[in-house]
């Protein structure tokens, strides 16, 4: 009996831990370094560029049109929310021509930290109650200078 206890014991003992790992996350572009290190300025184009690497992430929509290619790993804790370690962003520029100009990588320093201020959003204006939110508008339909069938009536 006492060897049962101990193995139902490890067992959610094991299940606990296992509940507790940390799930990890590719999201967007697959990184082919090779492929990125492939690249030359003045020699690929357009066309060898979606070949070797896909479509992009997206694409500028004022400007020159520059091709971005953004891969970002993720950690969740369970029960979290997930949070990027590590990211990658790929920026393809091209001459009028369509020939490649030149290609910059970066990294997390791109990566905009925002932390709300709680569960709110400020408003300016009075507080009102869920009641008064919920019962605000008895009494308020025609009354005057509420529209039509107001007195000067339309």
């Amino acid at each position: 009996m006492q060897a049962k206890v101990r193995i139902l014991g490890v067992a959610v003992a094991a299940l606990a831990l296992s509940a507790c790992a940390t799930i990890k996350d590719q999201r967007g572009y697959l990184v082919d370094a090779a492929l990125l290190d492939s690249l030359q300025p003045g020699i690929d184009n357009q066309l060898s560029v979606e070949r070797m690497l896909g479509r992009p992430s997206f694409i500028s929509q004022f400007g020159k049109k520059d091709w971005y290619y953004i891969s970002t790993q993720t950690r969740q804790a369970a029960f979290g929310r997930p949070r990027a370690k590590e990211q990658l962003l790929v920026r393809v520029s091209f001459d009028e021509k369509g020939n490649v100009a030149g290609v910059e990588r970066s990294g997390m320093e791109k990566v905009a930290q925002i932390n709300p201020d709680g569960d709110k959003t400020p408003t300016l204006g009075r507080e009102r109650t869920f009641l008064e939110d919920l019962f605000g508008n008895i009494g308020q339909v025609g009354a005057a200078g509420g529209g039509a069938g107001g007195p000067n009536g339309s």
